[in-house]
């Protein structure tokens, strides 16, 4: 598989990762871990060599869950997770505490069976602690070996800015897809103009741009989905617009709209790196396949004139979670 660099950084991963959350939180009830541990060496066997995770998912087990199925292949990947979601009364909390970031990282090193992590962001910006004092921090903790590169997630790009300007960023992580064009407004240029790489979670829509989600589907207890405004039956309706074009492009390409919606992410920059997550084998090859496809310079100004006419309805995120970003 074809591999990037993340921005100016000599982190160089495969064109696609793997986001490994939904096999343990978030969607539903944990998989059975031997069995994502097969999937996770299926994906090394196809060329995949990035794994995002973090210390917040379960809490805990997802790392655990990565680390087992990653011990025997520690020199050909490169593993990210994050610190600074917590766990408090059933509630997440943002907690950077200089101390508490110390703690996460040593977890974090002892469940992912590593001596140093490749790549550690922060989850959401702490506004109780100044990004440049997180920064600090980071410094410290590349200096003394424990990490090697770091990242943040979901920030704004003025948070972006005084943390780069303390400890250079390798990577930012957020939501972008087809479905979520935000990023292009402010963070995109941003990026570039820092020579910083940008990994987008959840290019598929949180599972909408496969084209398998109905305005009758049902989401369970545990899958977050069920919270989220835009997965509302109304919305889900409303939005079948964006699923019909992307079928459209998909017919015209011999593709899935899974690999057009893919390919047009990586068509946007040579520097984004997306981490569709999923449980299934065939979906895995699925997602892979979309490197292989060409979107033209008019297939994609076509498309995006297309999106560019299409509104999505309800929001990414209920608003407890949608105060935390753009911090």
């Amino acid at each position: 598989m074809e591999k990037r660099n993340l921005g100016n950084s000599n982190l160089k991963v495969s064109s696609i990762g793997l986001g490994c959350m939904g096999m343990s939180y978030g969607y539903g009830p944990a998989s059975d871990k031997k069995e994502m541990i097969s999937l996770i060496h299926e994906a090394i066997d196809r060329g995949i060599t990035f794994f995002d995770t973090a210390e917040v998912y379960g809490p805990y087990i997802n790392e655990e869950l990565v680390g087992e199925a990653l011990a025997p292949f520690k020199r050909e990947v490169a593993i990210a997770t994050k610190f600074g979601i917590q766990i408090q009364n059933g509630k997440q909390v943002l907690e950077s505490k200089p101390e508490r970031i110390r703690q996460s990282v040593e977890g974090s090193l002892k469940r992912l069976q590593v001596e140093t992590i490749d790549l550690y962001y922060q989850h959401r910006v702490d506004p109780s602690v100044p990004i440049e004092e997180v920064a600090g921090v980071i410094q410290d903790l590349i200096k003394e070996g424990k990490i090697k590169h770091w990242g943040l997630s979901e920030a704004g790009v003025e948070t972006i800015r005084r943390a780069h300007s303390v400890q250079p960023l390798t990577a930012i992580q957020s939501e972008y897809s087809m479905m979520w064009r935000s990023p292009e407004k402010e963070l995109l240029p941003t990026l570039e103009e820092l020579g910083i790489g940008f990994v987008p979670f959840s290019p598929l829509g949180k599972g909408f741009l496969t084209g398998t989600i109905k305005k009758d589907t049902t989401f369970g207890g545990s899958d977050f989905r069920r919270v989220v405004p835009r997965f509302k039956p109304e919305n889900i309706e409303a939005n079948q617009v964006l699923v019909d074009l992307v079928k459209e492009m998909a017919i015209e390409k011999d593709a899935t709209p899974a690999q057009i919606a893919l390919a047009w992410v990586l068509a946007q920059k040579p520097w984004i790196v997306p981490i569709p997550g999923t449980r299934k084998l065939n979906r895995l090859e699925e997602n892979l396949g979309a490197t292989d496809i060409v979107l033209r310079p008019e297939e994609l100004n076509n498309l995006n004139d297309a999106l560019s006419k299409i509104e999505i309805s309800g929001d990414r995120y209920p608003a407890e979670y949608a105060n935390r970003v753009n911090k």
